[in-house]
Order: structure tokens, then sequence, then C-alpha cells
């Protein structure tokens, strides 16, 4: 089993920045392809950002190219999703999830493990 905890989220202004952290304990994430995704209100989770277990590949969301990049730290057992340019509509719940693969996937359904979710809100 695999427990992951989220955290960094909060309020910014647009324009602004954030830093997602993602800590998992239980057992090494070292194998496991992580991703981030994300709920606004009253909609459909979302893919926003997947690695692979190695951290050699990342697949970013066509929505936030550019602005947000994933990353992972398997010594210490964290992933980070960097959060620049934020704008009203990143407002979600943003939450963590590890996949038993080490490849990389943009569907929710291909994750087993996943976080409680941070808040993120962004004001215009």
């Amino acid at each position: 089993q695999v427990q992951l905890v989220e955290s960094g989220g909060g309020l910014v202004q647009a324009g602004g920045s954030l830093r997602l952290s993602c800590a998992a304990s239980g057992r090494t994430i070292s194998a496991y392809a992580m991703g981030w995704f994300r709920q606004p209100p009253g909609k459909e989770r979302e893919f926003v950002a997947g690695v692979r277990s190695d951290g050699s590949a990342t697949t970013i969301s066509d929505s936030v190219k550019g602005r947000f990049t994933i990353s992972r730290d398997n010594a210490k057992n964290l992933v980070f999703l960097q959060m620049n340019s934020l704008k009203p509509e990143d407002t979600a719940v943003y939450y963590c999830a590890a996949r038993t693969s080490p490849l990389r996937s943009t569907y929710s359904s291909h994750y087993a493990y996943w976080g409680q979710g941070t808040q993120v809100t962004v004001s215009s």
C-alpha cells in the first residue's frame, strides 16, 4: 500500500506561482509512474501531468503546457508540481496519484493510489 499526501495548495493571485508536493509513504515509489490530476468546481477530474518512474520523461496537459512542470525525487519519495503563471481557470482540487507501472498514463483509471487532494484557488 502507498499513502499519498499533497501539500502546498492555497490562494494565489493570477500570474502567481505555487509548488505542490506529494509525499509518499508505505513503500518506495521509485518503480511507479506518478501523476497529478485536478478537479475544477462542478467538473470532472482531469489529467494535468505525469512522470515516468525514473523521472526521465514527462507528459503535460495542453491546458498547462509551458506553465506547469512535474518532477520527482525518488530518494525522498516526493513528487512535485511547479505551477507558474496561474490563471483563474486553474482553480481546482489537485490530486497526486501513483501507478503501479513505470510508464506514464493520462487516464485516471490507470492509477491505483490517490491522495486526498489540495485546494488551489487563483483569484483574478
